[in-house]
């Protein structure tokens, strides 16, 4: 499968590779079964013409097993233009941007040859599941996706998947920019009722950051804990640290060898930007958070069948890790996990980056008091607001780069209050005090209840998530 509908044509490096390595697969695939010499001729024709147009757009010959290198215009984390000045950094560890608006999204998915979710793919969801689309896919905040039709075709012919989201614990309070997957995957599996696995990658946190893996696995123990606050069922949601359980999972262990085998030491300094400085920890990591898109890594949920889709509900941050799973998945004889790519949730200060969990003042916690929410909001929260109150009335506030506003996107559910909202701001009626006031009025009880959530989830309760077991779902 391509992520491009039968007609388009490709343009971007990353798109064409993809393309090339399903074609070589049918080409082997035909003559193995010896089919009709005109359809082989047909299908070795259209992987020459593919190769000529990768080479066009990568300036590098194709070959199996090397995706675009990080010069071309199309690589995993490939830059733009040179002498681009609006040009986005985005990886699994850096987000930024000079625009007070944020990442141009639409140029991202270009640039990570994904298809963007457009009202088409929104309705047929909502058709499919019987349910009003999630507000996340309403507004536009889960955006971008890799084979969601595939998956929802498979769905309506009674051949169902599973869902495969993370969290790499790097500290023992998460923010509310923490919860946005979270409270997306936690909809869908409700709504397609279906099996969840929950990766903490204590390990990659111990490799990259200044932490004892002591701290790791506690920091991973915590994080639980509010990750299981957001209501999973325990019945269908498996969490599991990668510390703990691939030391207990030959399978799992089988299916990381698997990934490292087929990806070279060039992929992975191309695909995540590795230099020959960083340690060999790193290199191998991406592989361990590849895994878990393939179902027989648990075997105590699904078996040994291998053939259960996977959708990864995750932000796009994390994209280059599963085009790196999506390249290996069909030569190792498993199903490519399909995506859905979500927005950054953005700093207080601002949309040119994403809340960090190490600036206690860019981001709301879900551990901070009402007292606190209200403070920092007040304080640091960017307006899009005029410089006086005359300003403010005559011209409006600008919704685009207002902080306030946007947070109200991910966490006020009523379209019509934040339509009415984003017109009073805009035409000034409405005042920067006066979102702010909104805003904290919407967080205060969200991170409230979240707390009382918490409190409730006992060690008990945690051990029971993290504890390999047989789900309770139909697949």
């Amino acid at each position: 499968m391509t992520d491009q509908q039968d007609g388009e044509k490709a343009t971007n490096p990353m798109e064409l590779y993809e393309k090339l390595a399903a074609q070589g697969d049918q080409v082997r695939t035909l003559k193995t079964a010896k089919a009709d010499k005109d359809e082989i001729e047909a299908a070795v024709q259209l992987l020459l013409k593919l190769k000529v147009e990768y080479k066009q757009a990568s300036g590098q010959d194709y070959k199996a097993g090397c995706p675009p290198s990080e010069n071309s215009g199309g690589a995993y984390n490939g830059p733009a233009a040179d002498g681009a000045d609006d040009q986005d950094t985005v990886d699994p560890w850096n987000v930024s941007t000079t625009n007070a608006k944020g990442v141009d999204y639409d140029k991202l998915i270009v640039r990570f040859g994904s298809s963007k979710i457009n009202q088409e793919l929104v309705d047929r969801i909502g058709r499919v599941t019987g349910r009003r689309p999630h507000h996340f896919l309403r507004r536009g905040i889960f955006f971008s996706h890799r084979d969601m039709h595939q998956v929802l075709d498979a769905y309506e012919k009674h051949k169902s998947f599973y869902l495969y989201t993370g969290r790499g614990p790097s500290s023992e309070a998460m923010h509310v920019g923490h919860l946005i997957p979270f409270i997306f995957t936690k909809w869908l599996q409700d709504v397609f009722d279906i099996p969840l696995v929950i990766q903490l990658t204590d390990d990659e946190k111990y490799l990259w950051k200044d932490l004892s893996i002591e701290d790791c696995q506690r920091f991973a123990i915590e994080n639980t804990r509010d990750i299981i606050a957001c209501g999973f069922d325990v019945n269908k949601t498996f969490i599991f640290s990668d510390l703990e359980y691939m030391g207990s999972s030959p399978e799992f262990f089988r299916n990381v060898v698997k990934v490292q085998k087929h990806v070279t030491f060039n992929q992975v300094k191309g695909i995540f930007g590795f230099t020959d400085s960083d340690c060999i920890g790193k290199i191998s990591f991406p592989a361990t958070q590849a895994a878990p898109a393939f179902s027989n890594s648990f075997p105590e949920i699904f078996g040994s069948r291998k053939d259960t889709q996977c959708l990864i509900p995750c932000a796009i941050d994390q994209d280059p890790y599963f085009r790196m799973t999506r390249d290996v998945a069909p030569r190792i004889g498993y199903p490519k996990p399909a995506l859905m790519h979500s927005t950054f949730f953005p700093a207080l200060q601002g949309a040119q980056t994403k809340m960090s969990a190490s600036d206690a003042n860019s981001s709301i916690f879900l551990t901070d008091t009402p007292k606190q929410i209200k403070n920092k909001i007040n304080k640091y929260a960017f307006s899009g607001g005029k410089d006086t109150v005359e300003e403010h009335r005559k011209y409006g506030g600008n919704t685009e780069v207002d902080v306030s506003y946007m947070y109200l996107t991910f966490f006020m559910e009523d379209d019509e209050r934040l339509e009415k909202i984003r017109q009073d701001y805009a035409s000034g009626t409405l005042l920067t005090g006066e979102l702010k006031k909104i805003l904290i009025e919407t967080l205060q009880p969200i991170i409230a209840q979240h707390q009382e959530r918490r409190k409730r989830v006992t060690d008990e309760t945690v051990k029971q998530f993290m504890t390999p077991r047989p789900l309770n779902f139909k697949i």
